[in-house]
């Protein structure tokens, strides 16, 4: 019974850890869109002329690949985004590396 609490307990630290860190991971990725470049994405994805991010990601239009080659790339009147994206103080604090910004912003959006 003792062992079986023990791993039951154990899981559950497990999950609520591993929720810690997607929440972390969400709050980062919002932290990218509202500061990168100085005024954040929104700057010009949150005017109707633009792509609207969060809609494409949810209708599944935007998949996590063809996001991280346009902020690597560029594409059209998008700048490459990663310099940007790289120099937002929590994602330096947290030590990411490209691809886990890159994670951590398209999880914010797709929520």
């Amino acid at each position: 019974m003792k062992k079986a609490l023990g791993l039951l307990a154990g899981v559950a630290l497990i999950a609520l850890s591993g929720q810690a860190l997607a929440d972390e991971k969400t709050k980062i990725g919002k932290k990218i869109y509202d500061r990168a470049f100085g005024r954040g994405c929104g700057a010009c994805h949150d005017i109707s002329s633009n792509p609207q991010l969060k809609e494409l990601i949810k209708a599944g239009e935007l998949d996590k690949a063809k996001f991280a080659q346009v902020l690597k790339e560029g594409r059209n009147g998008m700048p490459k985004a990663m310099d940007a994206i790289m120099a937002v103080g929590p994602v330096k604090k947290a030590g990411y590396s490209e691809d886990e910004a890159i994670d951590a912003v398209y999880q914010y959006l797709s929520e």
